[in-house]
């Protein structure tokens, strides 16, 4: 066969079945790694470890959306929705994203001290990307029920997400801190807040891939 026609071949068929969902447990994973570290540092400080460990886990993520991509643009038959590959992948970038900002954020900020509800907050995180890789382990062959409990799970932690924000903004505004650093622990709360926001928005749209497949 030619390598033109190779070429043409490749573009026609299906990739690999598991090379979208390969590149889904790539992604979850470099969320719940900068989960972790960001827990991490709330419990031992801060180091330049951490920071390049942040940064390590960011550029793999960015990497990983790329090969997706890269992989969507040359395939013509997918096994899920071209939208819905391109979506997921896209949320599971910006939950890295937001959570690895705030690790380089504690430094910027040099935040030597951190707050109950930062690290309620962290706990929360850290449950979410354990639901999603339980998620993503499980989406090669889902059911529905199985998605839809996941769902709801999700829709629990991301609530109680919700609630340790309140808290947290309650406290800040108290006037038990001062108005620097009030500001820099709203920025790192906001990024974690979105960061959860965005597991509930993976989970949701995998629940809805499912539905689409039934």
């Amino acid at each position: 066969m030619s390598k033109l026609m190779s070429g043409i071949m490749s573009y026609i068929l299906p990739p690999s079945n598991d090379v979208f969902y390969s590149l889904f447990e790539e992604g979850t994973k470099c969320c719940k790694q900068a989960a972790e570290l960001f827990h991490e540092i709330l419990e031992n400080g801060i180091t330049e470890d951490h920071i390049a460990r942040a940064r390590q886990y960011k550029h793999a993520s960015s990497k990983n959306i790329k090969k997706t991509l890269e992989v969507l643009d040359t395939s013509f038959v997918t096994p899920i929705d071209r939208e819905d590959i391109q979506n997921i992948s896209t949320l599971l970038n910006k939950i890295t994203k937001k959570i690895t900002k705030a690790c380089i954020n504690l430094k910027i900020y040099k935040l030597d001290s951190f707050t109950d509800n930062l690290k309620n907050q962290s706990q929360t995180l850290i449950a979410a990307t354990n639901e999603l890789e339980q998620i993503f382990a499980n989406f090669k062959k889902p059911t529905i029920s199985d998605m839809t409990a996941k769902n709801l799970k999700m829709k629990e932690i991301e609530t109680r997400g919700d609630e340790i924000l309140f808290a947290a903004t309650e406290a800040l505004f108290s006037g038990k801190y001062d108005a620097l650093n009030v500001i820099k622990l709203r920025d790192i709360h906001k990024d974690l807040e979105n960061a959860l926001d965005s597991c509930y928005a993976v989970s949701d749209a995998v629940v809805s891939v499912v539905l689409k497949l039934s």
